[in-house]
Parts: structure tokens; sequence; C-alpha cells
């Protein structure tokens, strides 16, 4: 053909951010390849450290990891006063259960509880026998061994739905070994969740027997997230106090 046509072309600082964005994904499959041929020498016996960095998120997936601060603090909460019968489980969680093993890791003393993720995304299956594939639109379908072995919960819905949430309740009353709050005279459960400000009604409702009350504590992601973000517990610690909300009209 003689008649010559113009090719469409990207403006210049548009292709740059595209090049930058396929380097860095690059740049984080060669770290999560790497992970994955050390994981059983190193981090799977506790010697390495784990960063969600080399994580990228999915946001189709509902994914949006908290920041390394927000993280580490809901982490502390999980291991304050465990004890050798302490078990912790975190679902849908990832960046929580990261900074849960990487303390442990830094830490000499001769507790440390078992620990183990839920979560639907199959590329942390680098973290060995810690992970449970999870989905909560079966929450029920978990291995039976974890039926009422947990002590100390967490856990972040995917989704602002009643439905979403009230099929992790289900899970988390499945994993739970009691359901009392946890306080100076019982062995209840110390149980934290985090999501939309919104879902509050639904929240109360769903852990309203366990003690679950809304905190002063507002959990930051690494990214950013424009729905406002809350934590819901069952007790006050350092980190937190119970929120005073607005009584209805």
């Amino acid at each position: 053909m003689d008649e010559d046509y113009d090719i469409p072309q990207l403006p210049a600082d548009t292709l740059s951010l595209l090049q930058q964005f396929n380097s860095e994904k690059g740049q984080r499959q060669q770290q999560f390849e790497s992970l994955k041929t050390q994981a059983e020498s190193e981090y799977q016996n506790g010697i390495g450290k784990l960063s969600m960095d080399i994580f990228g998120e999915d946001w189709n997936a509902s994914q949006f990891w908290y920041t390394d601060d927000t993280a580490r603090r809901l982490a502390y909460q999980l291991l304050e006063d465990v004890n050798e019968d302490s078990a912790i489980v975190v679902v849908s969680a990832p960046s929580v259960y990261v900074q849960i093993r990487n303390i442990l890791s830094d830490q000499t003393t001769e507790i440390k509880p078992p620990v183990c993720l839920l979560e639907y995304d199959k590329r942390f299956e680098v973290l060995g026998k810690d992970f449970i594939y999870y989905d909560f639109q079966h929450p029920l379908t978990l291995p039976a061994e974890l039926k009422g072995k947990f002590d100390r919960i967490i856990c972040d819905p995917p989704f602002l739905s009643e439905d979403c949430q009230t099929k992790t309740a289900l899970t988390v009353r499945y994993l739970s070994r009691s359901w009392a709050p946890k306080d100076d005279s019982t062995d209840g459960l110390r149980f934290i969740t985090c999501t939309g400000e919104r879902m509050e009604p639904v929240i109360s409702k769903l852990y309203n027997s366990i003690g679950v009350k809304t905190t002063t504590f507002e959990p930051k992601h690494s990214k950013g997230l424009s729905n406002e973000f809350w934590c819901y517990a069952n007790f006050e610690c350092d980190e937190w106090n119970w929120r005073v909300l607005d009584s209805p009209v």
C-alpha cells in the first residue's frame, strides 16, 4: 500500500510511566521467585524476614496492604501476654501476619505461638505450612484441626458488604477457642477486625456477644484508601480506647 497511515503514539510522559510500571513489576516478580526458592531453607525456619513490597496489590481483588507501622501495631496487640497455650490466626490481613513473623524472629523469648494465615491469594503459599487457602464465600471450608484452636484472631474482610462480613464472622466463630471476651478473669478471645466505618452497625451485631466495640485506632494503608477505615476490638490497650460514637437522631 502506497498510502501512509499514522500510527498512534502514547505521550512521552505516559510511556515513561508505563515503562516504569513494567520495570517495577518485573523486579517484584524476580524478588518473588527468589523468595520461593529460599523459603524452605530460611523463612520457614524463622531465619529470614519478609516484606510486603514484593507482593503487589491487586485492587480488583480488594487488596490494600497496611503500612508497616499499622501492621506492626496490630501485630503487637495479638502478641501481648501470649503464653504456652496461645495460638494466633490472621484472616485476610497478610501484612499483619508478616509483621508478626518478623517480630517473632527478632525476639529471643521461648514463647513463640503458632501463627496461621488464612488467605485467598495463593502467592502466599511461599509461607509454607502457615498458609491456609481461604475463600470467604465458603467460610467453613477449612481443615478440621483449625476448629476451636485460636485464642487470638484478627480479620480484615475483603469487601464492605454485609454478606462478606457475615461469612467472615462464621469463619471467626469456627476458629475461636472461646466465644467470650478476654479479660483478667477469663481466658476468652482476643479479637480485632478492621474494616470500613460504614460497617459499624454490622460489626456491632455480629460480634456483640464477645464485647466488640469501635476503637479510636485508625489503620493506615500503604497506598492510601478513600474509604474511612476503622478498627474494632473486644479490648482496650495502649494503642486504643473505645471511640465515642454519635448517638442516632
